[in-house]
């Protein structure tokens, strides 16, 4: 899925102005240079004049950025280098922490979505690429999902 989609998707689910997105990924990363206009740009359609590709580095700061404005700061731990490559599973990864996620609450989500996942499916979503039962997360999965998280925040309507 494009790093694109998936910030638009996200900003409706949550309905955020291109403000609060730019104060999102500040809170990950304040030196990262980002100002509204970027924003826009990444939230045009490819074929629009000014449109421009949500880098792997942007979107990572905004999971880790949305991870903090969700969750809070952990002072404890120091801060994590951003990711080099988003894959869908790691945006399912940060989406689960940031909304504090159980399984029971991902089954749902998906459920609601129409595309009931078992257990071991789910599981295998969360595992690390090098083990035998990893499973990676197609743009269909991230889609339903985002989808069914929508309709979680935001209602049926």
């Amino acid at each position: 899925m494009l790093h694109n989609d998936t910030l638009r998707a996200i900003r409706y689910m949550l309905d955020l102005g291109d403000a609060k997105v730019v104060e999102i990924v500040k809170l990950a990363d304040p030196a990262y240079l980002l100002v509204k206009e970027d924003v826009q740009a990444m939230l045009l359609r490819e074929d629009d004049p000014g449109y421009q590709t949500c880098s792997n580095t942007m979107l990572a700061r905004f999971l880790d950025g949305l991870v903090i404005f969700r969750r809070g700061r952990d002072e404890s731990r120091p801060p994590r280098p951003p990711e080099k490559r988003i894959t869908n599973n790691i945006v399912l990864k940060k989406l689960r922490v940031a909304f504090e996620l159980k399984d029971v609450d991902m089954h749902e989500i998906f459920a609601a979505a129409g595309l009931p996942v078992s257990k071991p499916e789910l599981s295998a979503l969360f595992r690390q690429p090098e083990h035998k039962n990893y499973r990676e997360c197609g743009d269909q999965l991230l889609r339903n999902f985002l989808k069914g998280l929508t309709l979680r925040l935001r209602g049926a309507g």
